[in-house]
Order: C-alpha cells, then structure tokens, then sequence
C-alpha cells in the first residue's frame, strides 16, 4: 500500500481521501527539516502548503518517493530540478484557488480605488475626514492585465462585468483567446502607456522577474494604481515606493513581496499603500478545494498512474492510463531494444506512432521510450527525469504522427541517428495489450521482448541454425522462443533467441566464432 506524508496543516478531508483510495496517510506537521530529513525515507508520496521546503537534502533522504504535491500554486518551495533528477513527479493545484485570488485581486482594485483601508482607519480613529478620501470609480477605467492565464482570465471576465476595459500582456496569449475572453492583446510598452489600473498574474520566471522595473514603471500612465496578488519580485519594490513618494503612481496593493513574512518593508507607511499578508488564496473554500485536489490528484498517481497538473511529467489522465499502459510498456521496450543496439554517440532519438497508436497522448509514450533508451546507461532514469536526462546528453528528441494505418493497426518506430547513420526498430501489440517487435534495424521479425535474449546477425546459409542450436545445447542453455528474420535468401538474417539465463561472455565469443557471425549480443528486458 503507498504511504504519503502531509507535512504541512492540510484540511481533514485529504486525509481522508487518501485512506478511501486506498493510500496509508500520516499527518506530521511543523518538523525540521533535520527531523524530516529523518522520516521521509519511508514515503512514497509527500504533499504540501507553502511552509515546508523540498530542499536537495530532503530529496537525497527520499528514497521510495514517488511525487510531491502542492495544495496550491506557487512551488518556489520545492527544488524540481533536484526532484526532477531523482525521478520525483511534483504536481501542484493550479485551479482550486483560482477564484479566490483573482476575488483578492479586485477587492484590492476597490481598496485603492476608494482608499478604504484609511478612510477605515480616520472613521476609526474618531474624524469624519469625507472631503479628504475623493476616489475613482473603476467604470470606464482601463485594467492592464500582465499574464492573461487561469487567474488573470477570472480578473477579466469580472473587470469586464465592472465596465472596465481589459487589456493584456500575455506571450502565450492566442487572439482566438483574447477574443474570447473579450480583451485587447497588447505588448507591455503599449499597456504601460494605456492602463490606470495594472494587476499581475504570472509566475515568477527569469524572464517575469522585475518585470515593473524601474525603467517600466516610468512608463506608465500618471496615477496609475499597481495590484500584486502573484509573486513577490514580479516588481522592483524600491522603485515601486519612488514612485508612489513622487506621486506618480497613484497606489499600490502588495499580496505579495520579495522577501515573506514582510515584516520591515521600506513600503509600509508609504502614503497610498495597501498591503495584506498573502491572503491571495486564503478563503475557507479555497483551503478546502486545493487539499481536496492534491490528494485526489496523488492518490490517482500513486493508485492508478494517472498524471494531473505535474510540472516535470506530461499529464496522463487516470482514465488513459489503462489505455496507454500497454503502449508505454511496448515503447519502453523498444527504446531499451534500440539503446542495447546502438553504439556510440546518440544525435537524436525520433518517435513515430502509426495508426492507431497516432491518436494517443504522445507525451507518455516519448517519455517511456526514452527511459527505455537511457535505462541501459544509468539505472536511476523513469519517466519523469528521462527528458531531461536526454537533453542534459544533447540528445534531440522528435515525435511523428501518422493516423493512416500500414502493415499494422497501430505501430510504434524508434529511430536513432548515430555518426553512423539513422536505424530504427518498430513494434506493435497483439490483442492491444502483448508488445512485439516486428522490424530490426529493417528486417522483419516478429519476437516477444522479455528476459534474456541473444541477438544474432548472420550471413543468410544453409546449416547455420543447426550449428547454433548445437553450440547452445552443448553449452547447456536452454531456448525458450526462436525468431528469425531476414532480408532477402542468402543476405543478412536476424536471429532473436530467449533462454533461460543472461549470456556470458564465454557463450559470446562462441557464437561470434560460428561461421557467417556478423554480430552477436546480450540482451535483457
């Protein structure tokens, strides 16, 4: 039975998700990272708030770990690079909080706009200042959005239902999609000049980090108001409070900061500054949907193999895995078939699916195919860290759809580009579930891939497999399947033999010393 870990206070229903799916849970919150460092060993599954960081140590102690999940967005806590090395699938919540911070987002635009948290504080304070607190209405007011993605789609839809008109700067923005969502695709410079209200809704990124620097901020329109409910470091938080002493931008609203807690901010007391103690996603619906999610979303992985929301790994629904189950063993099994073959340096590694094969999600099957393929190079490679694993080789990776079908109903073909030139190998299921190979290097053969095998290429003549059939009997080996294949009679044959025990060295030199022996190999699957 797989074991998680919640490490960080999680709402009860997670918990109790694990168990109906059949998962072990144990909830132990507040450690070290010492004392998690001790524990962790044990855990096939670790799921997480904000409060606990999945350092490089803590991986390095996770032996049996399979995935780490974020309940939540934000995953500055968790080193992937590392989990990726190490084979660890990290997912995180991108949805369950959706509402609520893009909810925030707004309910800080009214904050400004109306200065309310002042006008609170002087009512409060016994003075009835009403000509003093003269605000904005948001009607008619253009909203720059910088990242038009889940939450920043939400913030639209409700600007657009305030009156506001919405413009975004989104790279991965299609027009189709800004239409859509009924707003106006601009590049940064041009949103800048134009909003009076800009909000933020990217990750933090090499290339989103100070993305309102001081430079960006001197573009922007005279009295704009600034809302950050994503990222601390999205903005240059000193020339964020130049600005608002200047007067040239009209407030801000920090969810977020450089550096949390923010406890001394240069920023705090800074007239026209509003800032809340990244609430962004704290509501009690919130809490409960993204505990919800990641342990549904670790329970189907760590259950059923199913894949959601992951960072490092294609997604795989639990509905398609026991569709591509048999297709990622057969593409395994070919790139493993492929990685024992070929010698020397690996250019690049093509898949293509034919036929039936074509219609499914190819990520997971790539991905299997390569894992296969770097298996027989180092013995720490699965799905998850096997691209990035090929790319650290400069290996390029391709990927080919055909949908009609040739000589089979659905067919995968690994190829591999050497200084030798392009080979390839091609394999099929029987009864879509049995893997087969069925093409060596261009020859047809049709052989099971299991065990031990002894793979032979000879010189197509009479009495060759009598003679190897005797060499093998005297040597005490036992076969268990036979499958040959060749080009043309009297040209180059392929002979894939099963036995019962891995080939020794021994047994190799004495084939390769049989007549017509062009090559001779051990394989295991």
């Amino acid at each position: 039975m797989p074991k998680v870990l919640i490490a960080d206070k999680m709402d009860p229903k997670a918990a109790q998700i694990f168990r109906e799916r059949g998962v072990e849970v144990d909830e132990i919150t507040g450690k070290t990272p010492e004392e998690l460092i001790a524990i962790i060993g044990e855990y096939d599954g670790l799921a997480i708030r904000s409060s606990t960081k999945v350092t490089k140590a803590i991986l390095a102690a996770a032996t049996n770990l399979k995935v780490i999940g974020r309940a939540g967005i934000g995953v500055d806590n968790v080193d992937i690079p590392a989990a990726s090395a190490q084979g660890v699938v990290v997912m995180n919540t991108p949805f369950g909080n959706s509402i609520t911070t893009a909810e925030h987002a707004i309910a800080l635009m009214f904050a400004l706009a109306r200065q309310l948290p002042e006008a609170d504080a002087s009512t409060q304070a016994g003075k009835w200042e009403k000509n003093r607190f003269m605000g904005v209405e948001l009607t008619s007011k253009t909203l720059g959005l910088i990242g038009a993605g889940n939450i920043g789609s939400i913030v639209a839809d409700r600007a657009r239902g305030l009156k506001m008109k919405v413009i975004a700067f989104d790279p991965f923005l299609s027009p189709e999609r800004a239409l859509e969502l009924g707003i106006e695709k601009v590049e940064l410079d041009d949103l800048l000049a134009r909003a009076d209200f800009i909000t933020l809704h990217t990750p933090l990124t090499d290339q989103t980090r100070n993305i309102l620097s001081a430079e960006a901020l001197a573009k922007t329109k005279k009295g704009v108001r600034i809302v950050n409910c994503a990222r601390g470091g999205l903005i240059d938080e000193a020339a964020l409070k130049a600005g608002l002493d200047s007067g040239h931008i009209g407030g801000a609203a920090l969810d977020v900061f450089v550096e949390e807690p923010a406890k001394a901010s240069p920023l705090f007391g800074t007239p026209n500054f509003v800032s809340t103690p990244h609430l962004g996603a704290s509501t009690t619906e919130a809490q409960v949907n993204v505990a919800i999610q990641v342990a549904e979303q670790m329970a189907d992985f760590l259950v059923a193999g199913g894949v959601t929301n992951a960072l490092n790994m294609p997604s795989l629904s639990a509905e398609e895995a026991p569709r591509l189950k048999p297709y990622m063993a057969l593409a395994e099994k070919l790139g493993s078939l492929v990685g024992q073959l070929t010698h020397g340096a690996i250019a690049r590694i093509s898949v293509h699916a034919e036929g039936a094969a074509a219609e499914l999600n190819q990520k997971p099957i790539v991905a299997a195919v390569l894992a296969g393929f770097l298996r027989t190079q180092t013995d720490t490679v699965n799905m998850v860290n096997a691209p990035l694993l090929a790319k650290e080789r400069g290996i390029e990776v391709r990927e080919v759809r055909t949908e009609r079908e040739g000589d089979y109903h659905t067919l995968l073909r690994v190829s591999v580009k050497t200084d030798a030139g392009e080979r390839s190998v091609a394999g099929t299921l029987f009864g879509d579930s049995a893997p087969r190979v069925v093409e060596l290097f261009g020859i047809k053969v049709e052989a099971d891939l299991a065990g031990h095998m002894l793979y032979v290429v000879n010189e197509d003549a009479p009495g060759f497999i009598g003679r190897l059939g005797t060499l093998l009997g005297t040597a005490g080996v036992n076969i268990g399947t036979f499958h040959l294949g060749r080009r043309s009679a009297g040209g180059e044959a392929v002979l894939l033999l099963s036995i019962d025990d891995a080939v020794t060295p021994e047994l190799l030199a004495q084939v390769r010393a049989l007549p017509g022996v062009k090559t001779a190999m051990g394989l295991a699957f």
